[in-house]
């Protein structure tokens, strides 16, 4: 994980400490929402209550904790330079669309945080990344649609019946 910033610097330096190695997942995941809380609270020499990721995201985007609001803010901008990173990697034009526990809850959040200005800036790549387009999947069982429209496309390869498979001349 690259930091953009002296305090992610900071804060991946204290996490590197702790674990070694700091991965994307280290940060930009519910136990990384926490790790990112934890090293603030750590740092800062603050006393706060130890939280989960869902009491951080509902503090935080409530407003009800500076700490974790902070922390939230800090995820969000770390998710966007991730995003770009892969928006970059893989050439995806068509969009770069993120799953999971937290971003679904907190739609509104990142779209008020930084997470587009992080995503788009890459220097001289720039303008290349501002015609990609990002998306937050909100539907609950997303996995399991794709799932159905890839077993139903495999179906409608093989002739459309499950035990039998294209025909061979």
């Amino acid at each position: 994980m690259a930091a953009t910033s002296p305090r992610e610097d900071v804060i991946i330096d204290y996490l590197r400490r702790q674990f070694g190695h700091v991965s994307a997942e280290r940060v930009v995941s519910g136990s990384g929402l926490e790790n990112i809380y934890h090293a603030i609270v750590a740092l800062d020499g603050v006393d706060a209550p130890k939280r989960t990721a869902p009491e951080i995201t509902k503090a935080g985007s409530d407003g009800t904790c500076p700490i974790s609001r902070t922390a939230l803010e800090l995820f969000c901008g770390m998710l966007g330079t991730i995003a770009g990173n892969v928006g970059l990697m893989f050439g995806a034009r068509g969009g770069v669309y993120i799953a999971g526990g937290i971003a679904p809850r907190i739609t509104d959040f990142i779209a008020r945080s930084e997470f587009r200005a992080r995503f788009e800036s890459k220097g001289r790549l720039q303008t290349y990344l501002q015609s990609i387009p990002t998306k937050i999947i909100i539907h609950p069982a997303a996995t399991f649609v794709g799932l159905r429209t890839v077993a139903r496309c495999g179906l409608e390869a093989t002739g459309g019946s499950r035990g039998k498979g294209p025909e061979r001349s």
